[in-house]
């Protein structure tokens, strides 16, 4: 229930890239890290190298998470798409500092022309996460154990707007949801107000150079 504003940059070249992305929370619930109001709570970096084989895809990548009021950590990622109907993609992150385990989403997504400057984006996502250690993040059913399910959907629409050649506005909504019962556990405790799904939306302004 507040206004959350996400600069990010990015430069490529050649299939490398990196990218410099944060989040600020322009009246964050003191439920979240005991901090209210105001507060720049992430500030992410990611190297990364995509590139194709006919119509197969692939990226890999490093990103590296500045967390405020939460212990910083990194992760490996790689990633696998199909240029074909639906663009099916697989990607796997696996963290290796902080919160040590492996989280995988497997996406889908169309794109559709309505004029020369106006598209339809739909995107869906589902995702598993396996914890390495229940200290870390502990199986609701069972506490004595690393936490490992499917955890979390995710489905998407936009409305990518070209109002220059190098401007371009985008309308977003958003609907995330847990995808079973321990899922649901688990992201209520995270959540300030003890939900496990979340409605959500934006406008993003890009420009390209």
């Amino acid at each position: 229930d507040s206004l959350v504003i996400q600069p990010s940059v990015s430069a490529s070249y050649s299939g490398f890239g990196f990218n410099l992305w944060g989040n600020l929370d322009t009246d964050q619930d003191p439920a979240l890290f005991g901090v209210d109001g105001n507060n720049w709570n992430e500030t992410d970096m990611t190297l990364s190298y995509d590139n194709s084989y006919g119509m197969l895809g692939y990226s890999l990548g490093y990103i590296y998470y500045a967390l405020d009021g939460a212990e910083d950590t990194q992760e490996f990622y790689g990633g696998l798409s199909l240029d074909t109907i639906l663009a099916p993609t697989l990607t796997v992150y696996r963290d290796f500092d902080g919160y040590e385990g492996w989280y995988a989403t497997l996406g889908i997504s169309h794109s559709l022309a309505l004029t020369d400057r106006i598209s339809l984006d739909l995107g869906a996502h589902v995702s598993y996460m396996d914890v390495d250690d229940e200290v870390t993040l502990a199986d609701p059913g069972d506490r004595g154990s690393a936490y490992n399910d499917f955890h979390d959907g995710l489905v998407s629409l936009a409305l990518p707007i070209a109002v220059t050649e190098r401007i371009t506005v985008s309308p977003e909504l958003y609907y995330s949801f847990a995808l079973g019962s321990d899922a649901s556990d688990v992201i209520e405790a995270a959540s300030a107000d003890g939900d496990d799904s979340f409605l959500y939306g934006g406008i993003s302004v890009s420009m390209a150079y």
